[in-house]
């Protein structure tokens, strides 16, 4: 008992250090009796178990694995998106670079983790010595065994803290058996460099920033792959639009051929009429086939981004049943999405952490500057026996050492750490030039999208419009031609027109859908407005 009462700092310092330490302590398997493939099969479950989980939730469901394409029969453009987000190859492959940057933060954490340490050491000795009082020669035979055990730790303090206990016995022809205790702690502060947590804990800071990085990363392509599979989806509804006017103005031109070559047959037109009707059916074949072929190269363009087995299932059809056509209003709210935009938008706010990064690089390279200067002070107890168990007892004696002091380390000149600094300061006003860069080019793109939008908006009515007139200019040319008084070609030419304008208005009413999308992503807002978040380790993070 006067063991422990005389020891009791020196128990509650290895009381505080032994769970961090113990709970590591597991024993392991044998592994002479586990193959290479259990071994391999044991460290995938093991990452798959521990890892931190990247996943992106739908208003729909929460993705997690594969969804099956099965029937696309009636395809919407939530449905679209919502395939794309489980089945992009490229997003699943990016969803794991948070995972990987996370690890990092507890490589850098794991730095001030406990050490548990043992060390035993066996001496043997055989060899003469002179004796002081006869000068004869005699043979000396010895051994000693040494152990030492103990916990060691870093601090973010810049303080490192050692405990240990060791036990050693000396047997000699010299002298009688000797076991010796001991009981020791010792303690080092860093005072100048590495001093206080802002410079120990800048790589673990540095680390979370890569992480949080890396997820700001992950929303940027998440949302590009959003944009690309909308507007590949709206491309796709265009296409299909066109070739319903196109195939309704074949049907329209070959009527009217045949009805130019009844009229020929019963004398009231010359055979030179029927000419012009041909060439323009013939046109309008042409359009059609351009058209049937446009569509087929969309219908692939947007499987490949919903489908992660396009090799497979190229000959999947698609029928797209979302309107393209939606009410539109003028944008008077670009302050407020310009704001919006500095906000949210997943470059800026990457750039942002890593110029963090780069501040805290300025930080521990400042630090470097300083000399190494560290206070020191160690303490210990023996005890001295001629049995093991004494020697333990023997420690609450008058017996101890004390030992303190200062230590100091200085570069001459220290250039490294003079080019660090500059280096340091050099990339962190990189970083900020880079950003005010960027923010005019968010701001560029938001004032081009406004731009673009309100330009579809004003020509869904003005095709419109004009597409109204053009009807009219055929009803009347095919009037004048019934009187005699227009020819087939005049009338095939206001055909065409007529169908240039029906194509323009179903084109300004994508380009409206398509240009609303652009300008959701030039705000970085697209994915909140879908209702979509990205979670890691449970923690969900809203986007904006």
């Amino acid at each position: 008992m006067r063991l422990l009462n005389g020891f009791k700092p020196y128990l509650l310092l290895c009381v505080l250090l032994c769970p961090g330490v113990l709970s590591g302590c597991v024993p392991g398997k044998h592994r002479d009796s586990v193959t290479d493939h259990q071994l391999i099969q044991r460290d995938k479950d093991m990452i798959l178990s521990s890892a931190p989980a990247i996943t992106i939730q739908t208003p729909a469901a929460k993705i997690s694995g594969q969804m099956p394409l099965a029937q696309l029969s009636e395809l919407s453009v939530e449905k679209a998106v919502l395939l794309a987000l489980h089945n992009n190859r490229d997003l699943k492959v990016r969803q794991q670079a948070p995972v990987i940057a996370g690890t990092f933060e507890q490589l850098e954490r794991g730095h001030f983790d406990p050490e548990l340490f043992v060390a035993t050491e066996y001496f043997k000795e055989r060899a003469n010595e002179t004796s002081r009082s006869s000068g004869e020669q005699f043979s000396v035979l010895g051994d000693e065994v040494t152990t030492e055990a103990g916990l060691r730790q870093r601090l973010p303090t810049g303080t490192t803290i050692e405990a240990g206990l060791s036990q050693g016995r000396s047997i000699s022809n010299r002298a009688p058996e000797q076991q010796t205790a001991r009981l020791g702690l010792s303690v080092t502060q860093s005072l100048l460099r590495g001093f206080g947590p802002a410079v120990n804990l800048a790589s673990v800071r540095q680390a979370e920033l890569d992480t949080l990085a890396s997820i700001d990363e992950l929303r940027g392509f998440s949302e590009a792959l959003l944009a690309d599979t909308e507007i590949a989806y709206w491309n796709y509804v265009l296409a299909k639009e066109e070739i319903v006017i196109f195939e309704t103005s074949l049907d329209i031109a070959r009527k009217q051929r045949e009805e130019i070559e009844l009229r020929i047959d019963v004398g009231i037109l010359p055979e030179i009429e029927v000419a012009a009707a041909r060439a323009e059916e013939a046109l309008r074949v042409q359009a059609l086939i351009n058209a049937r072929s446009l569509l087929e190269e969309r219908r692939l363009r947007l499987l490949r981004f919903i489908n992660p087995r396009t090799e497979e299932r190229l000959d999947q059809p698609l029928t797209a049943i979302s309107d393209p056509r939606l009410a539109s209003e003028p944008i008077n709210d670009l302050k407020d999405r310009l704001q919006l935009a500095e906000q949210s938008r997943p470059d800026l706010n990457e750039a942002r952490l890593r110029l963090e990064q780069r501040r805290l690089e300025t930080v521990v390279s400042r630090n470097g500057l300083l000399p190494r200067l560290d206070f020191f002070i160690a303490l210990g107890k023996t005890g001295f026996a001629d049995a093991f168990s004494d020697s333990f007892r023997e420690m609450d004696g008058n017996t101890y050492d004390l030992s303190a002091g200062l230590s100091l380390n200085y570069l001459l000149g220290n250039r490294t750490a003079k080019a660090q600094v500059l280096a340091a300061h050099a990339t962190r006003q990189q970083a900020l030039d880079a950003i005010a860069n960027l923010k005019q080019i968010v701001h560029l793109d938001v004032h081009l999208a406004v731009n673009e939008v309100e330009r579809s908006r004003l020509q869904i009515d003005a095709s419109r419009a004009t597409r109204t007139f053009q009807e009219q200019t055929l009803a009347a040319e095919n009037e004048r031609f019934d009187v005699g008084t227009s020819t087939a070609l005049l009338v095939a030419q206001a055909q065409r027109d007529l169908l240039q304008t029906q194509i323009n208005e179903i084109e300004a009413i994508v380009n409206y859908r398509i240009a609303l999308v652009r300008l959701y992503l030039s705000e970085g807002s697209l994915l909140d407005r879908r209702g979509i978040r990205i979670a890691m380790g449970g923690l969900t993070e809203k986007l904006w």
